[in-house]
């Protein structure tokens, strides 16, 4: 609902208007833009003028249906650059976009909130599509009946406590190869496939706070070698600080004897296979899913 000041100064007919934008990334660094050419402060925060962001029309709707807009603008190491957007960073940001009157900064009104999606760059720009609180429902929610478990490890649902010593571990990279091969000391004290299916996170360097799903643990030659389903887009060298965390594949077994979590598991073990599910009764011999001959 528009303030009723913000509403009487509109009914004037001259009216002082301006646009502000409000961009946090998912490592809390937060950025503001205007499009007026005065820098403009509110709610602790300052928006900056002539910072190359703007925005479409935004395209609201009432019920369920999606609001929807684009952001628009240059890229520079000031504010929004190519190598943040390319490792990531911005990838899900929150955003929100407020009508100020500059004249009077407490007259206004929040017109969007929601995240960032596709962002698109190009000759020196940028283009993001930007996606209202409502996309939130398009997610499935709810349980999946089915053996493995759904939880995400140490997430509420898990309920493992990851310091736990012996369940990850922070190492000085030896070497690295397309962001994707990460080569870290023996680390005798984890047995071998130990990090498989867990997560590597940069915590120094160009690349610290990204983070990637390992794909393969392997020990050779002395050393170890961490491979991930997918390169890091950022300038990570060697010398730079990760730190490993134990994989989990989701079974019973693991989650009894690698984590003693069984009581947490979100699986169902002893659901029945398919040989059960087709069985039909008979009066002699056991449904074992076997032949019949």
């Amino acid at each position: 609902m528009m303030p009723a000041a913000l509403k009487a100064h509109l009914e004037t007919g001259h009216t002082t208007l301006c646009r502000c934008w409000a961009v946090k990334r998912s490592d809390g660094v937060m950025f503001g833009f205007t499009d007026h050419d005065c820098d403009l402060t509110f709610d602790e925060m300052q928006f900056k003028a002539n910072s190359g962001l703007s925005a479409q029309s935004l395209q609201q709707a009432t019920g369920l249906s999606i609001d929807n807009t684009e952001a628009i603008g240059a890229l520079s190491d000031a504010a929004v650059n190519e190598a943040d957007i390319d490792a990531g960073r911005f990838d899900g940001a929150e955003v929100r976009a407020w009508l100020v009157n500059w004249a009077d900064v407490s007259q206004r009104m929040l017109q969007f909130r929601g995240h960032m999606g596709e962002i698109r760059r190009a000759g020196g720009a940028f283009q993001a599509e930007l996606r209202g609180l409502t996309e939130q429902l398009n997610r499935p929610l709810g349980r999946v009946y089915q053996k493995p478990c759904t939880a995400v490890l140490g997430d509420s649902a898990c309920g493992f406590d990851l310091t736990t010593p012996g369940y990850s571990t922070e190492v000085t990279l030896g070497a690295v190869r397309e962001g994707q091969i990460f080569v870290v000391p023996l680390l005798e004290d984890f047995e071998p496939d130990w990090f498989r299916r867990g997560v590597l996170r940069v915590i120094s360097g160009a690349g610290a706070g990204l983070w990637g799903a390992i794909k393969g643990d392997l020990i050779k030659g002395g050393t170890r070698t961490i491979t991930l389903w997918e390169s890091l887009r950022a300038n990570i060298q060697p010398g730079d600080q990760v730190r490993l965390t134990a994989g989990c594949d989701r079974r019973f077994e693991t989650c009894r004897l690698k984590f003693n979590n069984a009581l947490n598991y979100q699986g169902f073990p002893d659901i029945p296979g398919e040989d059960w599910l087709m069985a039909v009764p008979r009066q002699e011999n056991r449904n074992t899913g076997g032949s019949r001959r």
